[in-house]
């Protein structure tokens, strides 16, 4: 059975910093043809992806909102996809959600992604 959970999640001022941790069982991040995805959701918004890193290349790719400030990375001895956010402003107060979806990063559908762990939630104050 696949499972995704996330961690890392909290309340940080704008400017902070935090890592996100989204950790498999199931199946391997590297090699399994997985693309791993974050996506986020804020209330009353659309769940928007804000980065991906496929599977075979390692290719990373971001939202224009938040390139230059977010850094997606896999540990394959961890089996862990961790997003790094940096210079966090209160818009990206939202619900953190990795999925993983065999279709690839150019997909950037939430349909289009098979396996979705609960959330974390990140909440940065002004």
């Amino acid at each position: 059975e696949v499972q995704l959970v996330e961690s890392g999640g909290g309340l940080v001022q704008g400017g902070g910093s935090l890592r996100l941790s989204c950790a498999a069982s199931g199946f391997t991040f590297d090699g399994s043809g997985y693309a791993i995805a974050w996506f986020r959701q804020a209330p009353g918004k659309e769940r928007e992806r804000v980065s991906c890193i496929s599977s075979s290349s390692g290719s990373r790719y971001y939202a224009d909102s938040v390139k230059g400030r977010f850094t997606i990375s896999r540990n394959n001895a961890k089996n862990t996809v961790d997003l790094q956010m940096n210079s966090l402003e209160p818009e990206d107060t939202a619900v953190y959600f990795c999925a993983a979806g065999l279709f690839g990063c150019p997909r950037k559908d939430k349909f289009e992604y098979d396996y979705w762990g609960q959330g974390t939630q990140v909440t940065v104050s002004s």
